[in-house]
């Protein structure tokens, strides 16, 4: 009776170690780290989106201050143009601008394949096809590295007929408590099966800031339960007795918007373009070439609270022009607001206090946390703030990945940084 009790005891273990006993898991089975691999270091890449730069201070998180101080902090991460969710999550993976990755918005429009991509559709969201850039899970798996994701953009999408060994679809409805112990659980993994490379997602700094604005104690209260789950999540891991190195961040900052003097979209003839829901970023796609003259010059005269572009026009520095957009994503005409307003689609409506998008290096509230520690980093250093598109070389370099495709990065924060 013991014997089978115990039996049952490992196979329980067993089960819920691999991923087994949790239904919303998804593995590709078959996979190994090769025995090179296995000797490899340990990341944990954590996104706390909308968490911006200055958050740790401004709210008194503790457990970040300490980690700061303890490895690296930096003045801020500046996120890529436009300064959003997917967008900027797959620019920190893949090392490339949105415009060259293809992940140009929330929402977007795709001239050649005649089709639109939505953050809220699950079938484009999971369709890798959408994707360009080589994500970190993808060049980790091809070089025979496991990966885990409890959420990432694009870790759903069979990029490159490739995702992370172990995954999640999105469920933001699972608590916090239960995302840590599956990252424990995956660190308890025999050395073969357990990933070297974790992404972790967190949204309630985001929620928060949208909702009430990046001064309000909802915000602050975002922030304190972040805070103390990074406590958590390396009390967890420590158990473990691995040596994991951590990189907090997030995707953009957060900005209070002028909610009293929304702008309402400017007269011109909507039934010729293809307009995919903006704010502080309108993209219009025109059916037809002959129609951009006519409809640039007529919104050119209504500029007021707004510049109006036309794709060639961008600035160099956003890297969102006509030379920068490789897939034809972009858009043929471009609204942006002037900061800190922002449009509306409906004259009776009222835009959240809270807001990002804008251009990184004119809103200052864009910019992102980065903070990183561990065996693989410097101790005690601060540096100034820097692209995101560094990110993807400081990964690829502690884990002794290999990677041929050029991308928008280099290696000089890496060199900043790691031992």
């Amino acid at each position: 009776m013991k014997r089978n009790l115990l039996f049952l005891l490992c196979l329980l273990y067993v089960c819920i170690a691999t991923g087994q006993g949790d239904p919303l898991q998804k593995i590709i089975e078959g996979r190994r780290n090769s025995i090179e691999q296995q000797q490899k270091p340990y990341v944990i890449l954590i996104s706390a989106d909308g968490f911006r730069y200055d958050y740790p201070e401004k709210y008194e998180a503790k457990t970040l201050i300490a980690l700061g101080n303890q490895g690296i902090r930096a003045e801020g991460m500046i996120p890529s143009y436009p300064s959003l969710t997917f967008p900027n999550h797959y620019t920190i993976v893949t090392g490339l601008y949105p415009s060259h990755h293809g992940l140009v918005n929330n929402y977007f429009y795709d001239a050649n394949r005649h089709e639109s991509y939505s953050m809220r559709d699950s079938k484009t969201v999971t369709d890798g096809s959408w994707y360009g850039g080589t994500p970190l899970w993808v060049l980790a798996e091809q070089q025979q590295m496991l990966t885990a994701s409890y959420y990432w953009v694009a870790s759903e999408a069979d990029v490159q007929k490739s995702l992370p060994t172990y995954y999640y679809s999105f469920n933001d409805t699972v608590s916090m408590d239960h995302r840590i112990q599956v990252v424990v659980n995956w660190l308890q993994l025999p050395a073969e099966k357990r990933p070297h490379l974790i992404t972790f997602y967190i949204s309630n700094a985001d929620h928060a800031g949208h909702t009430y604005g990046p001064d309000a104690p909802e915000t602050a209260a975002a922030v304190h339960f972040i805070d103390s789950s990074i406590q958590k999540l390396t009390d967890a891991v420590k158990k473990t007795l691995l040596t994991v190195n951590y990189i907090f961040l997030a995707d953009h900052g957060m900005t209070q918007i002028d909610v009293d003097h929304p702008l309402i979209m400017p007269v011109f003839d909507t039934a010729k373009f293809i307009i995919p829901r903006g704010a502080e970023l309108v993209q219009l796609y025109t059916k037809n070439q002959n129609d951009i003259p006519d409809t640039y010059n007529r919104l050119k005269e209504q500029e007021h609270g707004f510049k109006v572009y036309l794709k060639n026009e961008m600035p160099a520095y956003l890297h969102y022009g006509d030379k920068d957009d490789v897939m034809n994503r972009v858009g043929d005409i471009l609204l942006i607001p002037a900061w800190p307003l922002t449009f509306t689609w409906g004259s009776s409506s009222k835009p959240n206090p809270g807001a990002h998008g804008y251009d990184p290096y004119l809103v200052k509230d864009m910019r992102a946390v980065f903070i990183a520690w561990g065996p693989a980093f410097k101790n005690h250093v601060q540096i100034p703030a820097f692209e995101n598109v560094n990110v993807f070389p400081v990964v690829t370099k502690i884990l002794g990945l290999t990677y041929e495709k050029k991308i928008d990065g280099d290696s000089k924060i890496a060199n900043q940084i790691l031992k």
